[in-house]
């Protein structure tokens, strides 16, 4: 059985409620416990938390699904937070020991003390940009991806921990063309290859 750990990143501030990611968390709860082949657990940053509860979460995991929008090309300050608290309590508790180096040779081996190794994730993220934002010449992201450009870091994050990362699906146009009954079934049929066949 597998063990899926869902955290909705989206949050409720200023003019924005939250409800995509809401709809696409449930989505992905909808998904796994429709199949007995999985055991899921779930936690929204816009409620309290446990650190130390969601420590465990991680170390439980066999996958992490991340649902985020992006506020300003990163992530929302409620969502960053919970990563900088919760990542923090994981130290020596099954996140990560170290940075990986030594004092003997501290220029080598930065990004190798995560203790998550064998666990995978995946990552979603809403924006308000257009694709062709990331895709055409001379548009705002210079052709890099999501994942080459803004979210390098958050990959490089979940790599310190010893994760590896599950193919990223990317929602864009959220605020001025959304369609979400679209976005829902691109997602089934993403959940479907990465997880069914």
């Amino acid at each position: 059985m597998t063990k899926i750990f869902i955290i909705n990143g989206g949050q409720k501030f200023g003019h924005s409620g939250g409800k995509f990611n809401e709809i696409i968390a449930a989505a992905t709860l909808n998904f796994f416990q429709n199949n007995s082949d999985f055991e899921v657990k779930t936690t929204d940053v816009n409620h309290d938390y446990d650190p130390a509860e969601e420590v465990e979460k991680y170390v439980w995991a066999d996958v992490v699904i991340y649902h985020t929008p992006i506020w300003w090309f990163q992530l929302p300050h409620g969502f960053k937070k919970y990563i900088d608290v919760v990542f923090t309590e994981g130290h020596s508790k099954g996140i990560y020991n170290s940075d990986g180096r030594s004092r003997s040779n501290p220029a080598t081996n930065y990004g190798t003390g995560g203790t998550l190794q064998g666990r995978k994730y995946l990552l979603t993220t809403s924006w308000n940009a257009p694709k062709e934002a990331f895709t055409l010449p001379g548009e705002f992201f210079s052709e890099k991806s999501v994942d080459e450009g803004a979210l390098f870091g958050f990959h490089r994050m979940n790599a310190f921990t010893g994760m590896t990362p599950l193919e990223t699906m990317h929602f864009h146009d959220i605020e001025k063309n959304a369609d979400v009954p679209r976005d829902l079934e691109l997602y089934q049929e993403h959940l479907s290859k990465l997880f069914l066949n």
